[in-house]
């Protein structure tokens, strides 16, 4: 599909600027650099859009993605890189997945579980992020087991420390992290979901979706995405398959 950036830029209402919501929530997407820089493949997909849309772009920074959502009606950004789930589809739209990102559990070492599928039992107690994209599949998938929710995805980890909680839910990666922090902790095989990290624009917004998807697969195709996972310490492995 050939992209007219005119008319996305109409269709996203920049008036000047596109303002992109970064969630530094989850460091596989984007981080802060040494002088605190944004940097990661979200903020390099928002940069190259802006570039092609001929506007400056202001980065709207947020520490969790629930409250990127929350902030969806208040007109305070235009683009945003969230996973997707139909409880957010409410306030937002999606396009196809950009990145694939497995949801999985940090546990003791010591501890009595040693595959997924143990943690949903009653008595058990995870620590999550409130409003991350797994404490939203969790939520709807446990039957047993209780979620105990922190105000960001980094202090999942924290609650599990703190509190003595049996799991902290997360992605993958920056579990690994506090595994390699903390000794005496690992990180499950497997995991409970494949979360699908997607562009996403407010759903007063949705006449850009079809545009937005068409940005995402080219970037996807034509391996920006992968660069930009590369550029930030990732593993370009991560990047969602391209959809008709």
């Amino acid at each position: 599909m050939s992209i007219d950036y005119d008319s996305l830029r109409d269709a996203l209402q920049c008036t000047g600027k596109l303002r992109a919501a970064i969630n530094y929530g989850n460091p596989v997407l984007a981080q802060r650099g040494p002088d605190g820089e944004p940097r990661g493949v979200s903020v390099a997909l928002a940069t190259e859009l802006a570039r092609r849309l001929g506007v400056e772009l202001e980065v709207v920074p947020f520490e969790a993605a629930g409250k990127v959502v929350d902030a969806a009606g208040d007109d305070v950004w235009d683009i945003a890189f969230l996973a997707i789930d139909p409880k957010r589809a409410e306030d937002v739209s999606f396009t196809a997945p950009y990145v694939l990102i497995e949801g999985t559990y940090l546990v003791r070492e010591d501890g009595p579980y040693s595959a997924i599928e143990q943690l949903d039992a009653p008595g058990v107690r995870i620590a999550v992020g409130k409003g991350a994209a797994y404490d939203l599949f969790l939520s709807r998938a446990l039957q047993h087991a209780e979620l105990v929710r922190g105000p960001t995805s980094a202090s999942a980890v924290e609650l599990f420390l703190e509190q003595g909680l049996d799991a902290a839910a997360g992605v993958r990666q920056p579990l690994e992290a506090a595994a390699r922090q903390h000794a005496g902790l690992k990180v499950l095989p497997g995991h409970f979901t494949a979360i699908r990290q997607a562009m996403v624009v407010p759903a007063r917004k949705a006449e850009a979706l079809p545009l937005m998807r068409a940005y995402v697969e080219e970037m996807k195709v034509a391996g920006f995405v992968a660069q930009g996972l590369r550029d930030s310490g990732q593993g370009d492995d991560l990047v969602a398959p391209t959809e008709d």
